[in-house]
């Protein structure tokens, strides 16, 4: 089975890397374009196929993915729209708000199996939360998909209307995460820690709250309970958060990022 990702930027690159991180594929079966040429001799690199020419790297494979950005695609599409065969490839477009009725519009007969997919940039490491759209595809083809994202991290099946939310959820969400991150460091440093020191401190702290929900199973508010001693310092913190809206101010941030 060969795959090419066609555009290999912030997305498009990420996934690149965790493909061949990964064992689904040997890094000769991956095929990478991209009009950079700095981005084609970086993957050359790591061992895959690489080329500028998308018409190519839709031809040669079993699986296209195309991940550029949303203005972009209607363009990509229609250029190697002569190299997809719906008999022998599955497509995967990865586009923030690109409908699939576009994309069917756009290629035709000439469209695949098609399926809209979300990960977030942390596919690079294994860990993406991403989330796949099947559009007119057979379970076979499906699994075939979600077996491929889920060697990078984990996957849910959702419908396209919950795409977006989906998108700010995860997609999104992951800048938001390091975002408290960054705030949180930056406490840390007023607190009297240096910068790397703070920041080590942090990220293995949400590593440990992650890792503690996964493997009790609780909700976040149950294992709260666990650490805010009546009159104790950790409520107290928590309560200031709250004066100054941070639950609220996460909500509204999700649902601007998804309108």
């Amino acid at each position: 089975m060969k795959i090419s990702v066609i555009g290999a930027g912030a997305m498009g690159g990420s996934t690149v890397e965790g493909l061949i991180k990964g064992n689904t594929f040997k890094n000769e079966d991956i095929t990478v374009s991209d009009p950079s040429q700095a981005v084609v001799e970086k993957f050359s690199k790591m061992g895959v196929s690489v080329t500028t020419d998308n018409k190519l790297a839709a031809d040669v494979a079993d699986i296209v993915c195309v991940v550029v950005k949303p203005w972009l695609v209607e363009r990509v599409l229609t250029d190697i729209k002569p190299e997809l065969d719906p008999k022998k490839q599955i497509l995967i477009v990865i586009a923030a708000g690109v409908s699939s009725e576009s994309i069917k519009q756009w290629l035709g007969e000439n469209c695949p199996p098609l399926f809209l997919a979300i990960p977030n940039i942390a596919i690079a490491e294994m860990a993406s939360m991403t989330f796949i759209v099947p559009v007119g595809a057979s379970e076979k083809d499906t699994q075939t998909v979600v077996d491929i994202f889920d060697e990078m991290g984990n996957t849910l099946i959702t419908d396209e209307q919950h795409l977006a939310a989906g998108t700010t959820l995860a997609s999104c969400g992951i800048a938001y995460a390091m975002r408290y991150i960054r705030a949180a460091s930056e406490g840390g440093v007023e607190l009297g820690f240096k910068a790397d020191d703070a920041k080590k401190i942090v990220m293995q702290t949400m590593k440990g709250a992650v890792e503690l929900l996964e493997a009790s199973g609780m909700h976040p508010e149950a294992a709260i309970d666990l650490v805010t001693t009546p009159g104790g310092v950790t409520i107290k913190g928590l309560n200031e958060m709250e004066h100054a809206g941070f639950t609220s101010a996460v909500i509204r941030g999700l649902k601007a990022g998804a309108k």
